[in-house]
Formats: C-alpha cells, sequence, structure tokens
C-alpha cells in the first residue's frame, strides 16, 4: 500500500484531535481508554498505520497497561545551559533540537526537554526506563511522552513554565514497528533507573 500525503495529513489531525480531547477531559480513566481505543483503531484501519503487512494482518491492539493515576505529574522545568542535538535520520536528514529544560519528576528522575529546531518548532521529550529490551518490557530505544509537533501533547501544567507529564500516555515510536522509519531516540539525559510500568509496552523483539 502507498502511503500519500493526504493520507499522513489524515493521521495528524486525528491524533490532534485526539489529544485535544485528552487535555480537556475531566475523567483521566476515561480519556486514557479513548486514546487507547482510538490508537487501536487507527493502527488497525488507518493507511498510514506504521505495522507492517505481516503484524497488521494478526494485530489485536496495542499493548497498552491500565492508568494509574499516580504516574501523573505537573512539573516546572529547571533552566538549564542550553544544548544542540543533531539526529541524523534516513528519510527526513538531519533533524536539529535544543535543550531547553530539565524536568525533575519524582520518583522518576531527571528528564531532558528539548525543542525540534527546526520548521514548526515543537517539544519532544522520550523517555526510556529500566524495563527497556525486557521481554514483556518497553521498547528498547525507549519510549515518547511528548511529540508536539506530532500532535502528542498533554498540554501545560498549572504552574507557568510547567508541563504535564503522564506516562500513562507513553508510547511506542513508529521504529517500533516497521524498521524503515529513523526516530530520535532517548539520548543518555532521557533515561531513567526505575521501572515505568504504565503506558504502551513492547511485544516485538528488540
Amino acid at each position: 500500500m502507498t502511503i500519500t500525503a493526504f493520507d499522513v495529513a489524515d493521521w495528524r489531525r486525528r491524533v490532534f484531535a485526539l489529544y485535544a480531547e485528552v487535555r480537556a477531559a475531566t475523567d483521566l480513566f476515561a480519556a486514557h481508554d479513548l486514546w487507547r481505543r482510538e490508537r487501536d483503531r487507527l493502527f488497525a484501519e488507518h493507511p498510514s498505520s506504521p505495522l507492517l503487512p505481516e503484524d497488521l494482518a494478526v494485530f489485536t491492539g496495542l499493548p497498552v497497561k491500565p492508568y494509574d493515576p499516580d504516574w501523573r505529574f505537573e512539573v516546572a522545568l529547571t533552566p538549564v545551559e542550553p544544548r544542540h542535538m543533531d539526529f541524523e535520520t534516513g528519510t527526513d536528514g538531519v533533524v536539529p533540537f535544543e535543550l531547553i529544560g530539565r524536568a525533575d519528576v519524582p520518583g522518576v528522575g531527571s528528564l531532558d526537554v528539548w525543542r525540534l529546531g527546526s520548521y514548526g518548532g515543537g517539544i519532544f521529550l522520550p523517555v526510556k526506563d529500566a524495563l527497556a529490551g525486557l521481554a514483556g518490557g518497553t521498547y528498547g530505544g525507549g519510549r515518547y511522552l511528548l511529540d508536539t509537533i506530532k500532535g502528542a501533547d498533554l498540554g501545560p501544567g498549572r504552574a507557568p513554565d510547567s508541563l504535564v507529564l503522564d506516562f500513562n500516555f507513553a508510547y511506542n515510536p513508529s521504529c517500533a514497528y516497521d524498521p524503515a522509519w529513523a526516530c530520535p531516540l532517548a539520548q543518555a539525559g532521557n533515561r531513567v533507573a526505575v521501572e515505568i510500568p504504565v503506558g504502551e509496552r513492547y511485544s516485538g523483539v528488540h
């Protein structure tokens, strides 16, 4: 199946709309269930699904853990020295990122928060936990928590310059499903030593 620009645009519209509903929700359990169900539907039915044909044929749903409110945080960013990171992809060339701050998450650790330094901007926060690469654990390269330029945006916290970091919404990048994708993965400042048992898990082999 050939994925067209219109297919990608429609995928993005649906993801943006889904996260808008999540941000507006007052019942976080229901919002998380909506997020899970809608992503299952997109993966199963949408032309832009990252699933390979052989995986799509047996797909019954993404392995997402039940919602646990203890893994939702509102975190103010700590200022840091600016830092630049270039990530080379096979399809989009070199993607630049700028470090904009650090989020100190209780019981989790410190996470670097990045801004996409090219057209469109956007906040990017990957995370790799102690379950990464383990059987039945999380994806070996880490998961995405925020990627606002693509719609994965949980919104601001109540305090100025703060973010909602809800690990129940951590999800696998597209390269977890199709090696043709080259995804920016969690660098040293986005790796934590604790297990994060919520969010999307990984049933593949790497």
